[in-house]
């Protein structure tokens, strides 16, 4: 299975969607905080829309805001919902991979993963994904105090020594 952008953005998308602490949520501002082209990211939210991920508010300080709680909107919602598909066989499901028409000999083997892909995209929600950026956001923001702090500590202890 190979996911391409349309997956990847639309998941970088509403995790950015997530994490602001005001809806609704303009495009402009995920496409210049993401660096994701406004034009896709529109093409991308319609289908989101469509497929009821995501909620459209019209008028000034309108944009989009998710249709559903974090926590019921998982990974493989998001990446079917902008038609991305997850199958890793070369026939697109059909059975006809292999020589004559028929299904090809590892065919079963490539379906064993797509469902295995599936399955762990749909235990992952949107609502994980936002824990753990904000996890990692906390633990960067302390470091940079502990930074600091030392930086302080030292240019202190530089101005209290006496040059001989």
């Amino acid at each position: 299975m190979k996911l391409t952008t349309k997956g990847r953005f639309a998941v970088t998308a509403l995790l950015d969607l997530a994490m602001q602490p005001s809806n609704p949520v303009a495009l402009a501002d995920i496409s210049r905080r993401q660096d994701i082209s406004l034009s896709y990211l529109e093409q991308l939210f319609a289908k989101l829309r469509r497929g009821e991920i995501v909620d459209s508010v019209r008028g000034p300080g309108g944009g989009y805001c998710l249709a559903k709680d974090v926590e019921q909107i998982s990974l493989a919602d998001i990446i079917l919902a902008v038609d991305e598909p997850i199958d890793s066989t070369r026939c697109a499901g059909k059975e006809n991979c292999g020589w004559n028409e028929t299904k090809c000999i590892t065919h079963d083997l490539w379906q064993g993963l797509n469902k295995t892909i599936l399955d762990h995209l749909k235990g992952i929600t949107l609502q994980q994904v936002v824990n753990d950026q904000r996890l990692k956001q906390s633990i960067k923001q302390a470091s940079a105090i502990k930074i600091q702090t030392v930086q302080r500590m030292l240019s202190k202890n530089e101005k209290n020594v006496i040059p001989m």
